[in-house]
């Protein structure tokens, strides 16, 4: 037997427009909402959720776990054009200027990647 991931928890000063935010990036939606979490996730499929969970503090240092996304649908340089329409934007967290993948971070400043290949490339190749 293994685990799954069920939930990936994001801390948040402010929780509602962080859980906007990943469910505008990610199609998803706002499952459930109370005092202590506001749960996204898909409307039309079982799976990980995302938990948003209110924090008294502020993000200070690179996160040490982070989510790397593909386009699906369209280039990867499209997504982060339309990442940062949404709210990211670009962070620096010491990769190398030719990395394939360009790193952004969510308003408030969690790190995340949106790797070179997008859903159809890697689907196509196997």
């Amino acid at each position: 037997m293994t685990s799954r991931i069920a939930v990936i928890s994001i801390d948040a000063l402010r929780p509602r427009p962080i859980a906007e935010f990943w469910a505008a990036v990610l199609g998803w939606q706002i499952l459930e909402e109370d005092p202590d979490f506001i749960t996204i996730g898909p409307a039309d499929r079982p799976g990980p959720t995302i938990d948003v969970c209110p924090v008294p503090e502020r993000k200070t240092v690179k996160n040490r776990l982070h989510l790397d996304l593909r386009a699906d649908g369209s280039t990867a340089a499209a997504e982060v054009e339309r990442l940062i329409g949404l709210g990211a934007r670009h962070a620096d967290v010491g990769q190398d200027p030719d990395s394939s993948w360009t790193v952004l971070a969510d308003p408030e400043g969690n790190e995340f990647c949106v790797l070179a290949r997008s859903v159809q490339d890697v689907e196509g190749a196997r």
